[in-house]
């Protein structure tokens, strides 16, 4: 038998047996974030309250999405830092990350926001990780940092140019002076029909700085109902961070959406955008699917049942199986020895 065999063999057996008693070569504990009770109101509008400190911050990597078109494969958010807290009729989350500028403007066509966004699986099978596929939907909560600036004063372009001056609004009465100001049947249904239509990126004021959404698949991605936008937000940048709270009822009685229930974990995926980087639509940041377990021990650190095992004994347990597989190896290599030393082999 030709000796090249031999290291050919212990491969193969070695893989055979690893198969066999089902020795994975790697391992990683998944990531879960663990959202901590708190007695009383969440504090929904309010990233350095105390509250925050009950639950413990669960750091989520981030990469490009390469997937569907548009891609940018240089996205600068790589990781998201979240802490969750609940309620008995409310959930929270404060997700933070790290962005040098803030960008919370898109009235110029050549502006970008900084965003962040919160995906959840709408069945308890968890779809495709970017935007879900068709027959499994995805419920989407997307914070934009323009809206939270409308929320404080909303800009428009008059704002951004201060110089700029309309000689005419034709659909104004001829006696109303225009120049730097907008009439005030400047509103007319007529001449807005997104306005008029409740679409949302054309609301004058704003309830929320989160937009809630719905998605199938790529290119299905819509919004919900203006009755039906009933997560709130708060972002707030400072010392190069975004720190962004999602708060919303844990119950929710809408289509393909997710409630909240004491003791059970549910799929949970993110996306972040860096406006300054021209990050938008699809050119973003995402996660894989992790893990939201609301109350609860944090993984590891159950008790008597689930204790990590004493140094002894961690070590009998690594050290047997280990035995056993060599031994096997060596057997199987002793066998295949003599069968080489048999006459015309």
């Amino acid at each position: 038998m030709n000796k090249k065999i031999f290291p050919l063999l212990a491969i193969v057996s070695i893989a055979a047996l690893l198969t066999f008693f089902n020795v994975p070569l790697a391992s990683s504990q998944g990531v879960t974030i663990v959202a901590a009770e708190v007695k009383g109101d969440l504090p929904v509008n309010d990233p350095a309250n105390a509250a925050w400190q009950k639950a413990s911050a669960v750091e989520v990597p981030l990469s490009a999405q390469n997937v569907a078109k548009p891609i940018l494969a240089n996205t600068k958010v790589k990781s998201v830092t979240v802490k969750s807290l609940y309620n008995d009729s409310q959930i929270a989350l404060l997700i933070e990350w790290t962005d040098e500028t803030k960008n919370d403007q898109m009235v110029r066509a050549q502006d970008f926001r900084d965003a962040v966004a919160l995906q959840f699986a709408a069945a308890e099978i968890s779809p495709f990780f970017c935007m879900g596929q068709l027959g499994n939907n995805v419920s989407l909560w997307h914070w934009k940092a323009d809206w939270q600036a409308d929320i404080t004063a909303r800009k428009d372009m008059q704002a951004m140019y201060e110089n700029m001056y309309v000689d005419q609004y034709p659909f104004t009465k001829p006696d109303v002076p225009t120049g730097k100001t907008a009439p005030k049947d400047y509103t007319d249904s007529n001449y807005l029909p997104a306005m008029a239509s409740n679409n949302l990126f054309a609301s004058a004021a704003r309830a929320t700085p989160v937009e809630s959404l719905i998605a199938g698949g790529f290119g299905t991605l819509t919004s919900r109902p203006p009755a039906s936008q009933t997560v709130q937000g708060f972002g707030a940048w400072k010392n190069n961070k975004w720190q962004v709270i999602f708060a919303r009822a844990s119950s929710s009685k809408e289509k393909d959406d997710v409630s909240f229930v004491a003791g059970k974990t549910y799929p949970i995926a993110f996306a972040a955008w860096d406006g300054a980087n021209n990050e938008r639509n699809g050119s973003k940041s995402t996660s894989q699917w992790v893990s939201l377990q609301v109350g609860g021990a944090a993984p590891g650190t159950a008790k008597e049942e689930a204790k990590a095992p004493g140094s002894v004994e961690g070590i009998v347990w690594a050290f047997l199986p280990m035995l056993g597989l060599t031994l096997a190896v060596l057997g199987l290599a002793f066998v295949a020895f003599l069968f080489s030393k048999m006459p015309n082999k």
